[in-house]
């Protein structure tokens, strides 16, 4: 994959991910070629922040989110938004 990648060095862009929509279906985890992703359970901080539809979907998946240990590997490649069911990942470039 990395023929489809857009940056010139990992960690300039990376995926940020909205927990509200986000249901820890693992696509991301499986389609990412850089190992980026995990899913994980949200921290009560995390849950009582969302909105009262994102802790509706959240309780009924587990409260499972995708989280990015390795974000300073990714190399824009765009297969985690396109594998993302829900539209909860977008690209974005880090500041600094």
């Amino acid at each position: 994959m990395p023929n489809q990648c857009k940056a010139k060095t990992a960690g300039e862009i990376g995926p940020a991910i909205d927990p509200n929509k986000c249901e820890g279906k693992e696509n991301c985890v499986r389609v990412c070629p850089y190992d980026v992703f995990e899913v994980v359970r949200m921290s009560d901080e995390l849950y009582s922040s969302l909105t009262l539809k994102g802790r509706l979907e959240a309780f009924i998946h587990g409260k499972k989110t995708a989280a990015t240990p390795n974000v300073d590997k990714c190399m824009n490649c765009g297969l985690c938004v396109a594998a993302c069911p829900e539209n909860a990942i977008r690209l974005e470039r880090f500041e600094g």
